[in-house]
Protein backbone atom coordinates (compact mmCIF):
# COMPACT_ATOMS: atom_id res chain seq x y z
CA UNK A 1 0.00 0.00 0.00
CA UNK A 2 1.33 3.42 -0.86
CA UNK A 3 0.28 7.03 -0.79
CA UNK A 4 -1.72 6.30 -3.93
CA UNK A 5 -3.42 3.32 -2.35
CA UNK A 6 -6.39 1.77 -4.06
CA UNK A 7 -8.50 -0.86 -2.37
CA UNK A 8 -9.15 -4.33 -3.65
CA UNK A 9 -11.52 -7.13 -2.73
CA UNK A 10 -9.28 -9.99 -3.72
CA UNK A 11 -8.67 -11.20 -0.13
CA UNK A 12 -11.89 -12.43 1.50
CA UNK A 13 -12.23 -11.81 5.22
CA UNK A 14 -12.12 -15.49 6.10
CA UNK A 15 -8.91 -16.02 4.15
CA UNK A 16 -7.17 -13.20 6.00
CA UNK A 17 -8.38 -14.50 9.35
CA UNK A 18 -7.13 -17.97 8.52
CA UNK A 19 -3.78 -16.62 7.40
CA UNK A 20 -3.48 -14.61 10.61
CA UNK A 21 -4.03 -17.72 12.72
CA UNK A 22 -1.44 -19.65 10.73
CA UNK A 23 1.07 -16.85 11.02
CA UNK A 24 0.53 -16.64 14.77
CA UNK A 25 0.95 -20.40 15.12
CA UNK A 26 4.32 -20.20 13.34
CA UNK A 27 5.52 -17.09 15.18
CA UNK A 28 8.62 -17.81 17.33
CA UNK A 29 7.83 -14.77 19.48
CA UNK A 30 4.19 -15.68 20.12
CA UNK A 31 4.93 -17.04 23.59
CA UNK A 32 6.17 -13.64 24.74
CA UNK A 33 2.62 -12.32 24.79
CA UNK A 34 1.90 -14.24 28.00
CA UNK A 35 4.55 -12.14 29.75
CA UNK A 36 2.37 -9.02 29.50
CA UNK A 37 -0.80 -7.84 31.22
CA UNK A 38 -3.22 -7.55 28.31
CA UNK A 39 -6.99 -7.73 27.98
CA UNK A 40 -9.12 -9.07 25.14
CA UNK A 41 -8.69 -5.95 23.05
CA UNK A 42 -6.03 -5.04 20.53
CA UNK A 43 -3.35 -2.79 21.97
CA UNK A 44 -1.62 -0.88 19.19
CA UNK A 45 -0.24 2.02 21.20
CA UNK A 46 3.00 0.52 22.47
CA UNK A 47 4.81 3.22 20.51
CA UNK A 48 3.43 5.63 23.14
CA UNK A 49 3.31 3.43 26.26
CA UNK A 50 4.38 -0.19 26.35
CA UNK A 51 2.27 -2.80 28.09
CA UNK A 52 3.00 -3.90 31.66
CA UNK A 53 5.07 -7.09 32.03
CA UNK A 54 3.15 -9.27 34.49
CA UNK A 55 6.07 -9.90 36.85
CA UNK A 56 6.89 -6.23 37.39
CA UNK A 57 4.38 -5.40 40.19
CA UNK A 58 5.84 -8.04 42.50
CA UNK A 59 9.35 -6.76 41.85
CA UNK A 60 8.28 -3.19 42.55
CA UNK A 61 6.58 -4.36 45.73
CA UNK A 62 9.93 -5.74 46.86
CA UNK A 63 11.61 -2.42 46.11
CA UNK A 64 9.01 -0.60 48.20
CA UNK A 65 8.57 -2.94 51.14
CA UNK A 66 11.95 -4.63 51.59
CA UNK A 67 14.55 -2.46 49.89
CA UNK A 68 13.07 0.86 50.99
CA UNK A 69 10.84 -0.22 53.88
CA UNK A 70 13.32 -2.53 55.64
CA UNK A 71 16.82 -1.83 54.39
CA UNK A 72 16.21 1.87 53.88
CA UNK A 73 19.49 3.76 53.29
CA UNK A 74 21.43 0.50 53.19
CA UNK A 75 19.85 -0.29 49.84
CA UNK A 76 22.10 2.19 48.06
CA UNK A 77 24.83 -0.40 48.57
CA UNK A 78 23.15 -3.67 49.50
CA UNK A 79 20.43 -3.51 46.83
CA UNK A 80 22.66 -1.94 44.19
CA UNK A 81 20.79 1.33 43.92
CA UNK A 82 23.94 3.39 43.43
CA UNK A 83 25.13 1.45 40.37
CA UNK A 84 21.67 1.06 38.78
CA UNK A 85 22.09 3.79 36.10
CA UNK A 86 25.10 2.04 34.54
CA UNK A 87 23.94 -1.52 35.24
CA UNK A 88 20.61 -0.95 33.52
CA UNK A 89 22.36 0.94 30.74
CA UNK A 90 24.39 -2.18 30.06
CA UNK A 91 21.15 -4.15 29.73
CA UNK A 92 19.78 -1.70 27.17
CA UNK A 93 23.06 -1.62 25.25
CA UNK A 94 22.56 -4.88 23.26
CA UNK A 95 19.12 -3.69 22.17
CA UNK A 96 20.65 -0.67 20.44
CA UNK A 97 23.89 -2.27 19.29
CA UNK A 98 26.25 -0.82 21.88
CA UNK A 99 29.01 -2.39 23.93
CA UNK A 100 28.84 -2.16 27.72
CA UNK A 101 29.99 0.98 29.48
CA UNK A 102 28.51 3.51 27.05
CA UNK A 103 24.92 3.98 28.26
CA UNK A 104 23.74 5.58 31.46
CA UNK A 105 20.06 5.56 32.49
CA UNK A 106 18.42 8.52 34.15
CA UNK A 107 16.53 11.78 33.68
CA UNK A 108 14.03 12.38 30.88
CA UNK A 109 14.60 12.23 27.14
CA UNK A 110 14.42 16.01 27.00
CA UNK A 111 17.13 16.43 29.63
CA UNK A 112 19.34 13.93 27.83
CA UNK A 113 18.81 15.68 24.49
CA UNK A 114 20.00 18.88 26.13
CA UNK A 115 23.10 17.18 27.56
CA UNK A 116 23.87 15.52 24.23
CA UNK A 117 23.44 18.57 21.99
CA UNK A 118 25.51 20.87 24.22
CA UNK A 119 28.19 18.20 24.59
CA UNK A 120 28.16 17.63 20.83
CA UNK A 121 28.89 21.25 19.94
CA UNK A 122 31.65 21.30 22.55
CA UNK A 123 33.17 18.17 21.02
CA UNK A 124 32.95 19.76 17.55
CA UNK A 125 35.03 22.69 18.78
CA UNK A 126 35.43 26.29 17.70
CA UNK A 127 34.76 27.60 14.23
CA UNK A 128 31.46 25.76 13.83
CA UNK A 129 28.33 27.66 14.80
CA UNK A 130 25.37 25.73 13.35
CA UNK A 131 23.20 22.98 14.80
CA UNK A 132 21.11 21.12 12.23
CA UNK A 133 17.79 19.87 13.60
CA UNK A 134 15.18 17.69 11.94
CA UNK A 135 12.44 20.17 11.04
CA UNK A 136 9.82 17.41 11.29
CA UNK A 137 11.01 16.06 14.62
CA UNK A 138 9.06 15.62 17.84
CA UNK A 139 8.61 19.25 18.97
CA UNK A 140 10.48 18.93 22.27
CA UNK A 141 13.69 18.00 20.48
CA UNK A 142 13.47 21.28 18.57
CA UNK A 143 12.70 23.25 21.70
CA UNK A 144 15.62 21.73 23.58
CA UNK A 145 18.04 22.13 20.68
CA UNK A 146 17.07 25.81 20.41
CA UNK A 147 17.77 26.29 24.11
CA UNK A 148 21.14 24.55 23.68
CA UNK A 149 21.91 26.85 20.75
CA UNK A 150 21.15 29.95 22.81
CA UNK A 151 23.36 28.69 25.63
CA UNK A 152 26.32 27.94 23.36
CA UNK A 153 25.98 30.85 20.93
CA UNK A 154 25.08 28.62 18.00
CA UNK A 155 22.42 28.96 15.33
CA UNK A 156 19.63 26.45 14.75
CA UNK A 157 19.14 25.31 11.15
CA UNK A 158 15.86 23.39 10.72
CA UNK A 159 16.18 20.89 7.90
CA UNK A 160 14.20 17.93 6.63
CA UNK A 161 16.11 14.64 6.96
CA UNK A 162 16.13 14.29 3.17
CA UNK A 163 17.93 17.63 2.93
CA UNK A 164 20.61 17.04 5.57
CA UNK A 165 23.31 16.18 3.03
CA UNK A 166 22.84 19.46 1.21
CA UNK A 167 22.77 21.45 4.46
CA UNK A 168 25.99 20.05 5.92
CA UNK A 169 29.02 22.28 5.69
CA UNK A 170 32.10 23.66 7.45
CA UNK A 171 29.92 25.59 9.90
CA UNK A 172 27.98 22.51 11.05
CA UNK A 173 28.81 21.54 14.62
CA UNK A 174 26.13 18.96 15.39
CA UNK A 175 23.13 17.29 13.79
CA UNK A 176 20.13 16.09 15.83
CA UNK A 177 17.85 13.60 14.10
CA UNK A 178 15.08 11.19 15.00
CA UNK A 179 15.74 7.62 13.89
CA UNK A 180 12.01 7.04 13.26
CA UNK A 181 9.55 9.86 12.57
CA UNK A 182 6.92 9.88 15.29
CA UNK A 183 4.08 10.89 12.94
CA UNK A 184 4.63 8.78 9.84
CA UNK A 185 6.78 5.92 11.12
CA UNK A 186 9.43 6.67 8.48
CA UNK A 187 12.82 5.14 9.31
CA UNK A 188 15.71 7.43 8.50
CA UNK A 189 19.10 6.28 7.21
CA UNK A 190 21.17 6.27 10.41
CA UNK A 191 24.29 4.69 8.85
CA UNK A 192 24.34 6.93 5.79
CA UNK A 193 23.49 10.16 7.58
CA UNK A 194 25.97 9.49 10.38
CA UNK A 195 28.73 8.91 7.83
CA UNK A 196 27.82 12.13 6.03
CA UNK A 197 27.84 14.12 9.28
CA UNK A 198 31.29 12.77 10.09
CA UNK A 199 32.56 13.54 6.60
CA UNK A 200 31.54 17.15 7.22
CA UNK A 201 33.50 17.17 10.48
CA UNK A 202 30.38 17.39 12.66
CA UNK A 203 28.92 15.30 15.50
CA UNK A 204 25.85 13.07 15.08
CA UNK A 205 23.17 12.91 17.79
CA UNK A 206 20.30 10.46 17.33
CA UNK A 207 16.94 10.23 19.11
CA UNK A 208 15.99 6.55 19.36
CA UNK A 209 12.62 6.88 21.09
CA UNK A 210 10.69 5.20 18.27
CA UNK A 211 13.29 2.64 17.24
CA UNK A 212 14.92 1.11 20.33
CA UNK A 213 13.25 -2.22 21.03
CA UNK A 214 11.60 -2.35 17.61
CA UNK A 215 14.52 -2.69 15.19
CA UNK A 216 18.31 -2.97 15.11
CA UNK A 217 20.08 0.35 15.64
CA UNK A 218 23.79 -0.44 15.49
CA UNK A 219 25.18 2.51 17.45
CA UNK A 220 28.71 1.13 17.65
CA UNK A 221 28.72 -0.43 14.20
CA UNK A 222 27.74 2.82 12.51
CA UNK A 223 29.93 5.12 14.59
CA UNK A 224 27.17 7.17 16.21
CA UNK A 225 28.62 9.80 18.55
CA UNK A 226 25.76 10.43 20.98
CA UNK A 227 22.23 9.08 21.28
CA UNK A 228 19.25 9.38 23.59
CA UNK A 229 16.05 7.45 23.99
CA UNK A 230 13.07 6.81 26.21
CA UNK A 231 12.24 3.47 27.82
CA UNK A 232 8.44 3.59 28.17
CA UNK A 233 7.60 2.71 24.57
CA UNK A 234 8.98 -0.51 23.06
CA UNK A 235 11.11 -1.18 26.16
CA UNK A 236 7.98 -1.30 28.38
CA UNK A 237 9.55 0.52 31.33
CA UNK A 238 6.34 2.15 32.51
CA UNK A 239 4.90 5.68 32.38
CA UNK A 240 7.63 8.25 32.84
CA UNK A 241 10.35 5.63 33.17
CA UNK A 242 13.85 7.11 32.95
CA UNK A 243 15.50 7.75 29.62
CA UNK A 244 19.07 6.93 28.65
CA UNK A 245 22.12 8.60 27.18
CA UNK A 246 24.70 6.91 24.94
CA UNK A 247 28.18 8.40 24.79
CA UNK A 248 30.52 6.57 22.44
CA UNK A 249 33.62 5.40 24.29
CA UNK A 250 35.88 7.52 22.09
CA UNK A 251 34.12 10.69 23.31
CA UNK A 252 33.79 9.92 27.00
CA UNK A 253 37.03 11.58 28.09
CA UNK A 254 35.94 14.89 26.51
CA UNK A 255 32.20 14.63 27.18
CA UNK A 256 31.45 18.00 28.81
CA UNK A 257 27.96 17.91 30.29
CA UNK A 258 26.09 21.19 30.72
CA UNK A 259 24.52 19.67 33.86
CA UNK A 260 27.44 18.65 36.10
CA UNK A 261 25.56 17.27 39.07
CA UNK A 262 27.00 15.60 42.14
CA UNK A 263 26.17 12.12 40.80
CA UNK A 264 28.61 12.60 37.92
CA UNK A 265 31.44 13.83 40.14
CA UNK A 266 34.62 11.76 40.35
CA UNK A 267 34.20 11.79 44.14
CA UNK A 268 30.49 12.36 44.73
CA UNK A 269 30.71 12.03 48.48
CA UNK A 270 33.74 14.27 48.80
CA UNK A 271 31.39 17.26 48.61
CA UNK A 272 34.15 19.49 47.26
CA UNK A 273 33.43 22.94 45.88
CA UNK A 274 35.12 22.24 42.56
CA UNK A 275 33.68 19.87 39.97
CA UNK A 276 35.77 16.99 38.63
CA UNK A 277 33.94 14.67 36.20
CA UNK A 278 33.92 10.93 36.72
CA UNK A 279 35.31 8.59 34.12
CA UNK A 280 33.19 6.78 31.56
CA UNK A 281 29.44 6.91 31.08
CA UNK A 282 29.00 8.08 34.69
CA UNK A 283 29.65 11.57 33.31
CA UNK A 284 26.13 11.47 31.92
CA UNK A 285 24.56 11.34 35.38
CA UNK A 286 23.27 14.47 37.08
CA UNK A 287 21.39 14.17 40.38
CA UNK A 288 19.97 11.42 42.56
CA UNK A 289 18.31 8.85 40.28
CA UNK A 290 14.61 7.98 40.50
CA UNK A 291 15.15 4.57 42.03
CA UNK A 292 11.58 3.24 41.99
CA UNK A 293 11.09 4.01 38.29
CA UNK A 294 14.59 2.84 37.46
CA UNK A 295 14.17 -0.53 39.14
CA UNK A 296 10.75 -0.90 37.54
CA UNK A 297 12.49 -0.53 34.19
CA UNK A 298 15.16 -3.02 35.19
CA UNK A 299 12.51 -5.61 35.99
CA UNK A 300 10.64 -4.89 32.75
CA UNK A 301 13.76 -5.55 30.69
CA UNK A 302 13.58 -9.22 31.72
CA UNK A 303 11.10 -9.78 28.88
CA UNK A 304 14.02 -9.30 26.48
CA UNK A 305 16.02 -12.20 27.87
CA UNK A 306 16.76 -14.57 24.99
CA UNK A 307 15.14 -12.34 22.38
CA UNK A 308 16.94 -11.40 19.16
CA UNK A 309 16.36 -7.86 17.95
CA UNK A 310 16.64 -9.22 14.39
CA UNK A 311 13.71 -11.56 15.12
CA UNK A 312 11.73 -8.63 16.48
CA UNK A 313 12.44 -6.65 13.33
CA UNK A 314 11.41 -9.51 11.06
CA UNK A 315 8.09 -9.86 12.87
CA UNK A 316 7.55 -6.10 12.93
CA UNK A 317 7.86 -5.87 9.16
CA UNK A 318 5.64 -8.90 8.65
CA UNK A 319 3.01 -7.48 11.01
CA UNK A 320 2.91 -4.06 9.39
CA UNK A 321 2.85 -5.60 5.91
CA UNK A 322 -0.07 -7.79 6.91
CA UNK A 323 -1.97 -4.95 8.57
CA UNK A 324 -1.60 -2.80 5.46
CA UNK A 325 -2.82 -5.69 3.34
CA UNK A 326 -5.87 -6.12 5.55
CA UNK A 327 -6.62 -2.40 5.50
CA UNK A 328 -6.43 -2.40 1.74
CA UNK A 329 -8.78 -5.38 1.56
CA UNK A 330 -11.36 -4.13 4.07
CA UNK A 331 -11.45 -0.34 4.04
CA UNK A 332 -13.61 1.50 1.51
CA UNK A 333 -11.70 3.29 -1.22
CA UNK A 334 -10.58 6.82 -0.45
CA UNK A 335 -11.17 6.76 3.30
CA UNK A 336 -7.55 6.29 4.40
CA UNK A 337 -4.11 6.69 2.88
CA UNK A 338 -0.94 5.21 4.31
CA UNK A 339 1.74 7.79 5.01
CA UNK A 340 4.10 5.10 6.28
CA UNK A 341 6.68 4.09 3.67
CA UNK A 342 6.02 0.82 1.89
CA UNK A 343 9.75 0.05 1.61
CA UNK A 344 11.03 -1.99 4.54
CA UNK A 345 14.27 -0.02 4.66
CA UNK A 346 12.25 3.13 5.35
CA UNK A 347 9.69 1.79 7.82
CA UNK A 348 9.76 1.72 11.61
CA UNK A 349 7.28 -0.35 13.61
CA UNK A 350 4.13 1.70 13.22
CA UNK A 351 1.57 2.37 10.52
CA UNK A 352 0.19 5.87 10.10
CA UNK A 353 -3.00 6.32 8.08
CA UNK A 354 -4.23 9.71 6.97
CA UNK A 355 -7.95 9.92 7.60
CA UNK A 356 -10.12 13.04 7.32
CA UNK A 357 -12.25 11.86 10.26
CA UNK A 358 -9.33 10.77 12.41
CA UNK A 359 -10.60 12.00 15.79
CA UNK A 360 -14.07 10.38 15.77
CA UNK A 361 -12.67 7.25 14.12
CA UNK A 362 -10.00 6.72 16.77
CA UNK A 363 -12.49 7.42 19.52
CA UNK A 364 -14.79 4.69 18.21
CA UNK A 365 -11.92 2.29 17.66
CA UNK A 366 -10.90 2.64 21.30
CA UNK A 367 -14.50 2.11 22.39
CA UNK A 368 -14.40 -1.19 20.50
CA UNK A 369 -11.14 -2.30 22.05
CA UNK A 370 -8.68 -1.31 19.32
CA UNK A 371 -6.34 1.13 21.03
CA UNK A 372 -4.19 3.30 18.82
CA UNK A 373 -3.76 7.04 18.89
CA UNK A 374 -3.82 10.02 16.55
CA UNK A 375 -1.78 13.02 15.60
CA UNK A 376 -3.88 16.02 14.74
CA UNK A 377 -5.36 16.87 12.47
CA UNK A 378 -5.75 13.71 10.43
CA UNK A 379 -3.30 10.89 11.21
CA UNK A 380 -4.29 7.58 12.83
CA UNK A 381 -1.27 5.87 14.40
CA UNK A 382 -1.01 2.14 15.07
CA UNK A 383 2.09 0.88 16.84
CA UNK A 384 3.11 -2.76 16.44
CA UNK A 385 5.08 -4.15 19.37
CA UNK A 386 6.25 -7.59 18.21
CA UNK A 387 6.67 -9.01 21.71
CA UNK A 388 2.92 -8.95 22.32
CA UNK A 389 1.05 -8.02 19.13
CA UNK A 390 0.05 -10.85 16.83
CA UNK A 391 -1.25 -11.25 13.31
CA UNK A 392 -4.79 -11.94 14.49
CA UNK A 393 -4.62 -8.60 16.28
CA UNK A 394 -3.62 -6.89 13.04
CA UNK A 395 -6.46 -8.50 11.07
CA UNK A 396 -9.02 -7.70 13.77
CA UNK A 397 -7.89 -4.08 14.00
CA UNK A 398 -8.20 -3.59 10.25
CA UNK A 399 -11.63 -5.23 10.19
CA UNK A 400 -12.94 -3.05 13.02
CA UNK A 401 -11.43 0.01 11.37
CA UNK A 402 -13.46 -0.77 8.27
CA UNK A 403 -16.62 -1.19 10.36
CA UNK A 404 -16.04 2.13 12.10
CA UNK A 405 -15.42 3.93 8.83
CA UNK A 406 -18.69 2.55 7.50
CA UNK A 407 -20.46 4.20 10.45
CA UNK A 408 -18.64 7.56 10.48
CA UNK A 409 -19.85 9.87 7.72
CA UNK A 410 -17.13 10.66 5.23
CA UNK A 411 -16.02 14.26 5.17
CA UNK A 412 -13.34 15.06 2.69
CA UNK A 413 -11.91 11.85 1.33
CA UNK A 414 -8.15 11.64 1.17
CA UNK A 415 -5.94 10.75 -1.70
Amino acid sequence: MSENMTTTTTAPTENLRERALKLDAADPLAGRRALFALDDGVYLDGNSLGALPVHVPARVQDVLTRQWGELRIRSWDESGWWTAPERIGDRIAPLVGAAAGQIVVGDSTSVNVFKAVVAAVRIAGEGRDEILVDATTFPTDGYIASAAARLTGHRIVPVAPADVLAALGPRTAAVLLNHVDYRSGRLHDLPGLTAAVHAAGAVAVWDLCHSAGALPVGLDEHGVDLAVGCTYKYLNGGPGSPAYLYVAERHQAVFDSPLPGWNSHADPFGMTAGYAPADGSVRGRVGTPDIVSMLTLEAALDVWDGVSVDAVRAKSLALTDFFLECVEAYVPAGRVVSVTPAAHAERGSQVALRCAEAEPVMRRLIERGVVGDLRRPDVLRFGFTPLYVGFADAERAARILADVLAEVPAGNTVG
